[in-house]
């Protein structure tokens, strides 16, 4: 199932972006938006309340910052 967001565009240098990384800001955040409404989309499907879902989320990426900051 291809992400819709994916096909925006990615600034290039020469129009005054400074780093890739203010260059992939945009599509980073609209992508991560879109994940999220995905994955919460999905739970109430199967029957979960919307606030479950979004509580797992929140953990699910605390866990991943603490995995990252222990990695390092």
């Amino acid at each position: 199932m291809p992400l819709s967001t994916a096909r925006q565009t990615v600034a290039s240098p020469r129009e005054h972006i400074l780093t890739v990384q203010e260059a992939l800001e945009p599509l980073f955040l609209a992508l991560e938006q879109e994940v999220e409404v995905k994955m919460i989309a999905a739970a109430l499907r199967a029957g979960w309340p919307a606030e479950d879902a979004v509580a797992a989320i929140d953990e699910l990426r605390r866990n991943e910052l603490v995995a990252d900051a222990t990695a390092h």
